[in-house]
């Protein structure tokens, strides 16, 4: 073929991709676009097996080749079988085989976005809604453009109604640093060597709970531990968290809330960190080892009926099943669950994910940084139908946890600590600023799953309505003034004293910048284009953000790179 056809035939297949990603709907009855030598589009370059070289697109007749992550090979093995075969049966198997292989691709694509794009990544979640994962894929990876129509589209998605050429290309740009470190074969064949497995929205398995963040929903969850058939509904879900310099007050209340949970058939879910949360995985997995080895007698108590409404059903009648069939506790990580971190909780989270399950949005080999234990609490309030925070200071990550559930229309409940404990005066803040219940048992938590109920209260509930006042002028509850205008002065230097926290050397900065300087190294220099790999951004925006930080005292060049410096005091 001469150079002139050879040019003519790329050009024309160029058009039919751009007209396909603008239409943003893969259309069954034209050929799908591939680029030679990879799958699907997601082996990207940097992959030992990617054909060296510039890329090009073939066109494969039918639909059953729409969206495969099989290889040529395969597909020609495939294809000889059913010739092989009776015409009947080549019609039966080519849907099913078209099928499995586009949920495959879709697999697949999911994967590498959750490696090429930041948790909560607002453009990502808009191009995979409007032109699918596979289609969204090629064009965040640069294979293929984006037409008018689809950044139109995204940027209907987002809730604009203009710059939608400039979000989809800035979030190109964004992407492009990590475009070479994409393989998602690999990442989800280390993890089944792991024992663990890769969880989509296609699934059936997928947490309908999640749907309520909207576009913040996870692209993809990445688990070890029982099978994602086994998580459970937020119905039967609480989500308990706290301070990690927690106190011996707190860590008793949180092994307690979490073992009474377990014992009362719901699911523990927490983040595996120091503190509240490494006692509320203990309570929950002493509980369910307890149920395990000594199955408790049949209780009368009534249990939540499914949500949605319905009549409860006694106690005795499902105890049985409820308990086996429920994961004692979930803990959502800020990294990859291939690793465990801390690394001081290894033995912890092993037992969480031999009984339970370990969760991330991250794919394997991800390190924990501020931004993503930021927004993990959001997929812990969202997998829960309530949250209780049991100890927090001023302004501990808990909070954010909380007012993640608010948001989502979730219950919030604090636990109470002592007015002189600065590691209470978070709770205490939910308990004075918002619709936060107060909650010191088992039976206060499990009101919280009302909505879930068609019960009043729960066995053994209080009746909070008959409490007497406290009648004593000191008492807990008495009017501020009933103390006398003596003691104004010094309960004012108390509180001022709790609620003080001193300032973070990270206070302030936006979340583009907090990405950026959680990427620097300590030691050692990195150069630019190493930070915008690690942060997933732009080098423009690096270069740029490293000029902030460097006005704060927060970067400091470092040889031909950069690191971490001291933050500028007053």
């Amino acid at each position: 073929m001469s150079g002139e056809a050879i040019g003519a035939q790329e050009e024309n297949r160029s058009d039919v991709s751009g007209a396909a990603i603008e239409s943003g709907v893969a259309d069954d009855s034209c050929a799908a676009l591939v680029p030679i030598g990879t799958q699907a589009g997601t082996r990207m370059a940097g992959d030992p097996h990617a054909v060296p070289g510039p890329a090009r697109v073939e066109a494969r007749d039918g639909a059953a080749c729409a969206a495969s992550a099989l290889p040529a090979e395969d597909l020609s093995t495939s294809t000889r079988e059913v010739a092989g075969g009776s015409r009947a049966d080549a019609a039966e198997s080519a849907p099913r085989a078209a099928g499995a292989r586009s949920r495959e691709a879709s697999r697949l694509a999911r994967a590498a976005f959750s490696r090429l794009a930041e948790p909560q990544d607002a453009v990502a979640a808009a191009l995979i809604t409007v032109a699918g994962p596979v289609d969204a894929l090629r064009v965040a990876t640069g294979t293929v453009r984006s037409g008018a129509r689809l950044e139109r589209a995204v940027a209907e998605e987002l809730g604009r109604d203009d710059g939608g050429p400039a979000m989809v290309a800035a979030a190109i740009e964004r992407w492009a640093a990590r475009v070479r470190t994409l393989a998602p074969e690999r990442d989800v064949a280390v993890l089944a060597r792991l024992g663990g497995w890769l969880l989509t929205p296609e699934d059936d398995a997928w947490p309908v709970s999640l749907t309520d963040l909207g576009p913040e929903a996870p692209l993809c969850l990445w688990g070890r531990g029982q099978p994602p058939s086994a998580l459970p509904a937020s119905s039967r879900a609480v989500a308990v968290v706290g301070a990690r310099d927690s106190t011996a007050y707190g860590e008793s209340v949180s092994a307690d809330l979490a073992h009474g949970l377990v014992l009362a058939g719901c699911t523990v879910v927490s983040g595996g960190a120091f503190g509240i949360d490494a006692q509320a995985h203990r309570g929950a997995l002493a509980a369910h080892q307890r149920e395990t080895a000594h199955p408790a007698p049949p209780s009368r108590a009534r249990v939540p009926a499914t949500h949605g409404g319905g009549v409860d059903e006694p106690q005795d009648a499902v105890d049985a099943v409820t308990r086996a069939s429920t994961l004692p506790t979930v803990a959502v990580m800020a990294c990859g669950v291939d690793r465990f971190y801390p690394a001081a909780h290894e033995s912890l989270l092993r037992a969480v994910m031999a009984d339970g399950c370990l969760l991330a949005e991250v794919p394997p080999g991800s390190s924990p940084t501020r931004w993503r234990f930021l927004q993990r609490n959001r997929l812990i309030a969202a997998l829960s139908g309530a949250t209780v925070v049991v100890e927090a200071r001023w302004r501990s990550g808990a909070l954010n946890t909380a007012h993640h559930a608010a948001g989502l229309g979730r219950e919030v409940g604090a636990v109470p600590g002592s007015v002189h404990a600065s590691t209470s005066a978070g709770c205490h803040r939910l308990l004075r600023e918002s619709e936060a219940v107060c909650v010191t048992d088992v039976d206060d938590v499990l009101a919280l799953l009302a909505p879930y109920r068609v019960t009043g209260q729960p066995s053994g509930r209080r009746d909070t309505a008959s409490t007497a006042a406290p009648s004593r002028p000191d008492a807990v509850g008495a009017p501020s003034g009933s103390r006398g205008g003596s003691r104004t002065g010094d309960r004012g230097s108390r509180e001022a004293s709790v609620r003080t926290a001193r300032p973070a050397a990270h206070d302030g900065l936006s979340p583009q910048d907090l990405i950026l300087f959680d990427a620097l190294p300590v030691r050692r220099g990195a150069t630019t284009a190493g930070l915008a790999s690690v942060a997933g951004l732009s080098e423009p925006l690096v270069r740029a953000g490293l000029g902030r930080l460097s006005l704060r005292g927060l970067a400091v060049a470092a040889g031909d790179g950069w690191r971490k410096g001291h933050p500028v005091r007053g």
